[in-house]
């Protein structure tokens, strides 16, 4: 099992978002087990940037994958972590400033910024499901940086006109902070978790002396176990093979 893990955690790292549920769908049933529960999460993020002159917070989906260990002495604690592959943060609206170049400075006049930060975002959350299946969590996320952008727009005769600026350099590549979350464990199927969760970064975003501004983010997530079924299925049926009594041949011949 470990090795399956290990192998399954950098085929998410490699692969792109659409990829994700095909390799889940090979190795969820190895990696489920009474004490683990392996699965695909997803869903959207509302995210700013503290301290940053903005309109509003930056929609975007997020997709990954999670774990669910489970305490043997007591099932109702957990870690949950996994890693959350695709998750954009950032601010929405920010106001234009200069690219010193005059045609795009002339071209975004009046317009506005939206800021993408794309990280790989890994969070080590301690969990405690309570016997109505409602559950809380919380702990540290860590974050690695995968792509920054700022998204220049203008309408011009009723066409917008857009312009990325890559700014990976100007971003930290680690970022970290706590997260805390609830959520409601259903009872259909293999079990659909229904999670809301925040997070709230404690690393600046920015490199540089400038002012501190921090990343914030609010997830509204479903997460679905992979090959739960089938290998519970696939334990009873082993158990059951282990549990048959043969018969010795001379107890299975018929009295006379």
């Amino acid at each position: 099992m470990k090795k399956g893990l290990l192998l399954l955690i950098a085929l998410f790292c490699m692969a792109p978002a659409h990829s994700q549920v095909l390799i889940s769908l090979i190795f969820g049933d190895k990696l489920n087990s009474p004490f683990l529960e392996f699965g695909l999460e997803g869903g959207v993020n509302f995210s700013t940037i503290t301290d940053l002159e903005s309109s509003g917070t930056n929609p975007g989906f997020n997709l990954g994958f999670y774990f669910d260990f489970r305490s043997k002495q007591n099932p109702a604690w957990m870690i949950n972590t996994g890693v959350i592959v695709k998750s954009p943060m950032g601010a929405h609206g920010i106001p234009v400033y200069s690219l010193n170049d005059a045609n795009l400075d002339n071209t975004f006049a009046g317009g506005s910024v939206n800021r993408e930060i794309r990280y790989f975002n890994v969070p080590i959350l301690i969990k405690y499901q309570f016997k109505n299946n409602i559950y809380l969590k919380t702990g540290p996320q860590f974050g690695l940086l995968a792509k920054a952008f700022d998204e220049f727009t203008k309408e011009v005769n009723k066409d917008d006109v857009v312009y990325k600026k890559n700014i990976r350099d100007q971003i930290r590549v680690i970022d970290a902070g706590i997260a805390l979350g609830a959520g409601y464990h259903m009872n259909i199927g293999n079990g659909l978790n229904v999670t809301v969760q925040y997070y709230y970064g404690l690393v600046p975003v920015m490199k540089g002396d400038g002012p501190n501004v921090y990343n914030r983010s609010l997830y509204v997530t479903a997460g679905l176990p992979i090959g739960k079924g089938k290998a519970a299925q696939r334990r009873a049926d082993k158990e059951a093979e282990l549990n048959k009594i043969v018969l010795p041949e001379d107890e299975m011949k018929p009295e006379k």
